[in-house]
């Protein structure tokens, strides 16, 4: 089975179309490191979409990662459960990478999501020096993956089929 990979992105502050937050949903910033919180995330979300690139990764590793400088996380509570969550990794050049985005899986369908990445993309652009926001997707993802990109205001820059 081919896979089809979207790479896309947001030039501008002013492209993004804000969903309203919902009641009862509340998005923090993890501010506190702590790599254990971090692979339970990436565990907790992307389970269901085959997310396995940082599966075996060490402890040491995890760390490495979580403890970055360039990474923040923030996590979206609905009535007190983890909802879901986002990581924004900034690079060179005033770009921020949405790295890690996505709803645990009782939430999905319940209308999070479009909020959720709208304050993914507000917290990017609120980033010191920020001129590119940008994340890629694939055809493995949540089937509304894309629409949801696109619909906030995001861009394809890239395509392709592996």
């Amino acid at each position: 089975m081919s896979v089809v990979t979207y790479s896309l992105e947001m030039l501008n502050v002013n492209a993004l179309n804000e969903k309203p937050k919902p009641q009862d949903l509340t998005v923090v910033e993890a501010e506190v490191k702590e790599f254990r919180f971090n692979r339970y995330l990436y565990q907790l979300v992307g389970e269901s979409w085959g997310w396995t690139d940082k599966l075996e990764h060490s402890d040491e590793q995890w760390q490495e990662y979580a403890n970055s400088e360039s990474l923040r996380t923030w996590v979206g509570y609905y009535q007190g459960s983890i909802a879901g969550y986002f990581e924004l990794k900034t690079q060179t050049a005033g770009n921020v990478e949405l790295a890690y985005f996505g709803l645990a899986p009782q939430f999905i369908g319940k209308g999070l999501g479009g909020y959720l990445l709208s304050k993914a993309i507000k917290s990017a652009w609120s980033m010191e020096g920020v001129k590119r926001v940008w994340v890629h997707t694939c055809s493995l993802d949540h089937p509304s993956a894309l629409a949801n990109y696109q619909a906030r205001g995001f861009e394809i820059y890239a395509k392709t089929t592996d």
